[in-house]
């Protein structure tokens, strides 16, 4: 099949997601022949609308999984995207922990919102809560595996026919009604971090950035010590910030990110591909 143009589409709060997306959709719009096009919507202003793509284009869409799945706040958002018959591989990215069901929650919605799922990857990137899982994911071996991936869609691609391509869904690993993972304590008690929000250190200078990244608008721009939005707790604001001002001190937050890289952190989880 002729593919007319290659899409990536992500959001991506620390630029994990990005990075996974853009070298995918790179070497495979590369293999391909293929236009390159670019659609990020990772702050509130790109949640407005959705670029129109049609039944020739293959799109690379990219989301980081949180607690397991899609994070719920996006959710809206991706029931209005249109595929326009569109080829897709959903990309899902995990921070060294697992990706449990947000790949399958992620095919299913481009499948519901027509697009045709034609391949699929979970990669293991560095952990939104820390620097110490998954430091510096994905490296050069995970870029040798994507590059290898691409080369494995575009193949496909080149050797299939339209109908062999939209008879069905790719299969991935997951279950679509699983709920969200839970972090509990070593008791079994449940840590409840929903409403945890970060806080400003003394080293604030007030340049704004943090403001600037966060996907949700959460923090006041004319007041960077203000978090009167909901913070999905992606940490754009405290990994952009130069200065080291931002951070999480909820104990239950802390000992949440203590006991993942207590239980993670001298592993390296595998990625996940298919198709």
């Amino acid at each position: 099949m002729k593919i007319k143009k290659v899409w990536k589409i992500y959001f991506s709060p620390t630029g994990t997601t990005k990075k996974v997306v853009t070298l995918l959709a790179e070497e495979t719009a590369a293999a391909l022949g293929a236009p390159l096009e670019e659609y990020n919507f990772t702050l509130p202003k790109a949640r407005q609308s959705f670029p129109q793509v049609t039944s020739g284009d293959l799109v690379i869409f990219g989301m980081p999984t949180y607690a397991g799945r899609l994070p719920n706040l996006m959710l809206k958002y991706l029931n209005t995207i249109a595929g326009n018959g569109a080829l897709a591989v959903p990309v899902v990215t995990f921070g060294n922990r697992a990706f449990d069901n947000s790949l399958i929650e992620l095919r299913n919605i481009l499948e519901g919102h027509g697009f045709h799922t034609v391949a699929a990857g979970a990669f293991s990137c560095e952990h939104s809560f820390s620097t110490d899982l998954g430091a510096y994911r994905p490296d050069w071996e995970d870029e040798c595996e994507i590059k290898e991936f691409a080369g494995r869609i575009a193949e496909k691609l080149s050797a299939s026919e339209a109908k062999q391509l939209t008879a069905s869904p790719i299969e991935v690993d997951g279950d679509p009604d699983a709920g969200y993972y839970q972090p509990r304590d070593r008791k079994g008690n449940f840590i409840d971090i929903r409403k945890v929000k970060p806080v400003t250190g003394s080293k604030c200078v007030n340049c704004g950035v943090c403001a600037r990244v966060c996907p949700m608008g959460a923090i006041d721009p004319l007041d960077v010590t203000s978090v009167p939005g909901i913070c999905i707790k992606c940490n754009a604001c405290v990994k952009r910030c130069t200065k080291g001002a931002k951070f999480f001190e909820d104990k239950g937050y802390l000992y949440h990110k203590e006991e993942l890289e207590a239980m993670y952190g001298d592993s390296r989880a595998e990625n996940a591909l298919f198709i």
